[in-house]
C-alpha cells in the first residue's frame, strides 16, 4: 500500500480486528453489488472507503429524481444517468487506488455466471424475490458467499449465506420460492433511513465475511422495525427437501 492509502485507511487499521493484515485482505478482495439504489449506495460507499480493492457495480437502471432521498450515491446532476456511471464518480473521489468495474444492465439468467464469477464475495441489493432467488440459486453453484439485504416501508431485513459450508442454508431455504407476488418501494414507500441503515449493516457484514470475523449472519435473519425501534434476529436451518442447496444445481 502507498503511504496515501494508509493515511485513508489509518483509523480503521488501528483496529485490532482489522490491522495491517486484514486490510491487505481487504485490497485483495473481489466483491460483486448487484443493485446500485437504496441499498447498493451506501454498500458501494463504504466498502470503497474501508478499501476494497476491486469493486464490480451492477444496476440497469438510471437515476430519477424519485430516487435522491434514500440513494446516496446519487445526486440532482446525476438524474437520467446510469446508477453505475454515478455511483463510480462517487466511489473514485472517495478512493481512487481501487479498481471498480461497471456493467450497466439487470441481473438475469444469462449473464449472472459471468458477472460473479471469481468474486470473493457477493452483495445482494436488488428489490425483486425472483432475482434474489436467481442469485442465491447461482452464488451457491459457484461457492460465492452472498450477504443479503432487504427494506420496504419502515421495516429491513439481513442475512448472510456461504456455500462453503454444505451444512449452511440458503436463501431458498428460510424464503421459499414463490411467484412474484411483492410490492416494491414504488407502490408502497420506503423511508430512506430504514435503507441507509440495512445497507450499511450489509457492508459492515460483508468486511466480517471478508476477514473471517466469527459470528457471521449465516443461519440467522435480522429484521428491523423503524416504528417501534426494535431489532429482532431469528435462527434458521437447512431444509432437507431444498432445491438449490441439497440437489445439484441445474444451472
Amino acid at each position: 500500500m502507498t503511504d496515501q492509502e494508509l493515511l485513508l485507511y489509518a483509523r480503521q487499521i488501528l483496529l485490532s480486528d482489522v490491522d495491517v493484515v486484514g486490510q491487505l485482505r481487504l485490497k485483495q478482495a473481489h466483491v460483486v453489488i448487484l443493485g446500485l439504489g437504496g441499498l447498493g449506495s451506501p454498500v458501494a460507499l463504504y466498502l470503497a472507503g474501508a478499501g476494497v480493492g476491486h469493486l464490480t457495480l451492477v444496476d440497469g437502471d438510471q437515476v430519477d429524481i424519485t430516487n435522491l432521498h434514500r440513494q446516496i450515491a446519487h445526486d440532482h446532476a446525476a438524474v437520467g444517468r446510469h446508477k453505475v456511471a454515478s455511483a463510480l464518480e462517487r466511489l473514485r473521489a472517495i478512493n481512487p487506488w481501487i479498481k471498480i468495474e461497471t456493467f450497466a444492465e439487470y441481473v438475469n439468467e444469462t449473464n449472472i455466471a459471468a458477472l460473479i464469477a471469481g468474486a470473493d464475495l457477493v452483495l445482494d441489493c436488488t428489490d425483486r424475490f425472483q432475482t434474489r432467488f436467481l442469485i442465491n440459486r447461482f452464488a451457491w453453484a459457484a461457492g460465492i458467499p452472498v450477504v443479503q439485504a432487504a427494506a420496504l416501508g419502515l421495516e429491513g431485513q439481513l442475512t448472510t449465506l456461504d456455500p462453503r459450508d454444505p451444512q449452511n442454508p440458503c436463501y431458498q431455504c428460510v424464503v421459499p420460492e414463490v411467484g412474484e407476488t411483492e410490492m416494491t418501494c414504488a407502490e408502497t414507500g420506503v423511508l430512506g433511513p430504514v435503507v441507509g441503515t440495512m445497507g450499511t449493516l450489509q457492508a459492515t457484514e460483508a468486511i466480517g465475511v471478508l476477514l473471517g470475523w466469527p459470528d457471521r449472519m449465516i443461519g440467522r435473519l435480522m429484521r428491523f422495525s423503524a416504528k417501534t425501534m426494535q431489532w429482532q434476529t431469528f435462527k434458521y436451518r437447512k431444509d432437507p427437501a431444498c432445491s438449490v442447496c441439497q440437489a445439484p444445481s441445474s444451472s
